[in-house]
This record gives C-alpha cells, sequence and structure tokens, in this order.
C-alpha cells in the first residue's frame, strides 16, 4: 500500500493535465481543403482483376498519356465507374508510381520487352527513366536485342533447305554439332590448330648443346625440316579450310571483311611469302617479324569455342565502358607521373621527363592499387 500511494499521485496529475486534451474534438479537416483542390474525385483502375485507386488530378499530370487523357474513357465500365484494362497488374505498379512521383523505374526481374510493351501502350516514353534504373535498363535493353539477332541468325540456319552442296558445306561450317561432316571438319580443323600453336612454341626452345660447334640451337634451328613439315600440313588445312569457308559463304565479300577472315590469311601469310622469298640475308629479318603472325592461329580457336564467342561478345558489348575506364586510367597516370615528375626533380633523378614517369606511375597503380 505504502508503494502504491507513492505513485498514485503522479497517475492523477498526469490525467488530469491530458484532460483539456481530450475533451477538445479533432479538426474537421477536409481533405479537398488539405489538397487544394475543388473539383478531383477518386478514380479506380481494374488491371486484370486487379484494382488501383488514385486521384484524377494524379493521372491529369502527363496529358500525353493514355491515362491522363480523355482516351481513357474508352476503357470505362458502362456499367460502373471503373476502368478496366486487360493488361500485367505487376508492371501497372511501376506505371502509376510514374503518375505519382514523376519518376519511372524498370523492374528487373521481368522482361524488358513486355516492360516496353506496357509502356508502349499507356504511352509512356522510356526515355524519361530514372538515373537508378537507366544504366539497367539499357543493358538489358542491348542484350535482349543481340540475343534476339542470335536467335534469328540460328533460326534461318535451320531453316535452310538441303538443296546443294554450298548449303550443307556452310551449314557444317557454322553450326559443328548437326551432322558427321559437321564434327569431323571441327575436330580435324581444331587438331591442326593445337598442333600448329605448339609447334609455334616448341620450335623456339633450346634443344641441347652441340658438343661440335659449342652452340645450343633452338629446336626449330636443329630439327628445321621436320618443323617445315608440320608447319606445311597445318597450312594446307588451314588453305583448304579458308578456301571452303569462301566457296560455301552466302555472302562472299561479307566473309571476307570479317574479322575471322582476316585473321585465317594472316595466320598463313607469313609461311607463303618465306616459301616464295629469295634465299637472301638481307630479307631474312623480315621474315623473322612475318613469323611472328603465326600466333594469329590462336585465334582461331574461337570458332571452336562457345566461351570464347560469349566473351567476344561481352567485350563488344562493354566497349563505351572499357573506354571510360581506359580513359580515366589515363587521366589518372598522367597526373600522378606530373606529381612525380615535379615531387622528385633533380639533377640525378631518374625521371627525366612526365612520359619517363608513366611507366612507374602504371606499375604503382595496378600493382599497389
Amino acid at each position: 500500500m505504502t508503494y502504491a500511494s507513492s505513485w498514485l499521485p503522479l497517475v492523477r496529475a498526469s490525467a488530469v493535465a491530458w484532460a483539456p486534451l481530450v475533451k477538445n474534438k479533432l479538426p474537421n479537416l477536409s481533405f479537398k481543403e488539405n489538397r487544394g483542390l475543388t473539383d478531383d474525385k477518386k478514380v479506380v483502375i481494374n488491371v486484370s482483376g486487379q484494382k488501383f485507386e488514385t486521384w484524377k488530378s494524379t493521372l491529369e499530370r502527363f496529358p500525353d498519356t493514355l491515362l491522363g487523357s480523355e482516351e481513357r474513357k474508352y476503357f470505362k465500365e458502362s456499367s460502373g465507374s471503373e476502368y478496366f484494362f486487360d493488361r500485367d497488374p505487376e508492371l501497372f505498379r511501376y506505371i502509376l508510381a510514374y503518375y505519382r512521383t514523376g519518376k519511372l523505374h524498370f523492374p528487373k526481374n521481368e522482361c524488358v520487352s513486355t516492360y516496353d510493351d506496357e509502356l508502349s501502350f499507356f504511352g509512356i516514353m522510356p526515355d524519361i527513366m530514372g538515373d537508378c534504373c537507366y544504366e539497367e535498363y539499357r543493358d538489358r535493353k542491348r542484350e535482349n536485342a543481340e540475343r534476339l539477332i542470335e536467335d534469328k541468325e540460328d533460326k534461318e540456319e535451320q531453316e535452310l533447305p538441303d538443296t546443294n552442296i554450298r548449303e550443307n558445306l556452310w551449314r557444317a561450317f557454322e553450326n559443328p554439332q548437326t551432322s558427321t561432316l559437321s564434327v569431323v571438319l571441327y575436330y580435324v580443323t581444331g587438331f591442326f590448330i593445337a598442333i600448329s600453336v605448339l609447334a609455334n612454341l616448341a620450335e623456339t626452345v633450346p634443344c641441347g648443346l652441340i658438343l661440335e660447334t659449342g652452340k645450343n640451337p633452338t629446336c626449330g634451328d636443329r630439327f628445321e625440316d621436320a618443323f617445315f613439315c608440320l608447319d606445311t600440313g597445318c597450312v594446307i588445312i588451314f588453305t583448304l579450310e579458308y578456301i571452303a569457308r569462301l566457296y560455301a559463304a552466302p555472302d562472299r565479300c561479307k566473309l571476307s571483311r570479317s574479322v575471322m577472315s582476316v585473321i585465317d590469311v594472316v595466320a598463313v601469310l607469313p609461311y607463303y611469302i618465306g616459301l616464295f622469298m629469295p634465299d637472301n640475308k638481307n630479307l631474312s629479318g623480315a621474315f623473322t617479324t612475318l613469323r611472328v603472325f603465326r600466333v594469329f592461329r590462336i585465334f582461331k580457336f574461337s570458332r571452336h569455342s562457345q566461351g570464347l564467342r560469349i566473351l567476344g561478345y561481352t567485350l563488344k558489348s562493354c566497349a563505351s565502358e572499357l573506354g571510360f575506364l581506359l580513359f580515366s586510367i589515363t587521366m589518372a597516370v598522367i597526373i600522378f607521373a606530373t606529381i612525380m615528375y615535379y615531387a622528385e626533380k633533380s639533377d640525378d633523378s631518374q625521371f627525366t621527363s612526365i612520359p619517363a614517369a608513366f611507366w612507374y606511375t602504371i606499375v604503382t597503380m595496378t600493382t599497389l592499387g
């Protein structure tokens, strides 16, 4: 009892203090006055059975769209005051949010083509996409467009009728798993590409000391005839493959201008130049330089690897982002190289100029961050 009597006065005092507030009625606020509108009314939108409610003034903020113009009356039900749309209710949430906030967002878990169809139906331009979603939307659009192009090309190739040898041969080159001929071509060319690349590496390896001469020649010099025969066999296969592709191609001009066609030519060009080049010491240096181009044969593996093709498409689609990254790195290199040059400027400094400090800056940025 002593404990209760100690806090009971506090409870009574609190009740007395709040009593005036309880007796006063809450102000009768008019929603229309609060909105500052006199003719606004609620609009009910039925999207495939799911109802959304908003205000007429909210929709009329954008009169160039379907819901903001008088065209919405064509979707009004005759028996009631609702507007009915046989559309996707999940995507309509983003459309209605645009009318409410003035900002258009992109749902990352939805199909970009379906989203574009909904925007087109309601008359909303995707160019007004918010900055937070624009990059994701653009990347999804680009990936979808590339996928559609690839699917279209694959479909056209699959629908080619078996009418002549050219079409069968072209299909064998472009679709390695569709027939026995294509599988044979796939593995034969892949085998010779691997042999050619390995031989190009092996001929530069030192092949043991020769006691008579005291020299340690490379395997390419010691077994020159064997490597020449091996290179000749590979070049013959590559040449026949290129001629067959050129013969079977639907558009020979387009094929000859493609990157892979240029690689095919550059890969065999050093052999034919060396074959017809006279044995002249003055020209041996130029021939040695041309042999460097044989390394381009490794790019022929891209025809035999789905992963390499995907990597190429990825780099192509990210070309603008990679260009911006390179530009940013270049700016950082110039700034820090300039700082290093003036910070270390002295008579015995190793940084003789700002470009001379580039290498130190690049190594420091790439190794230490």
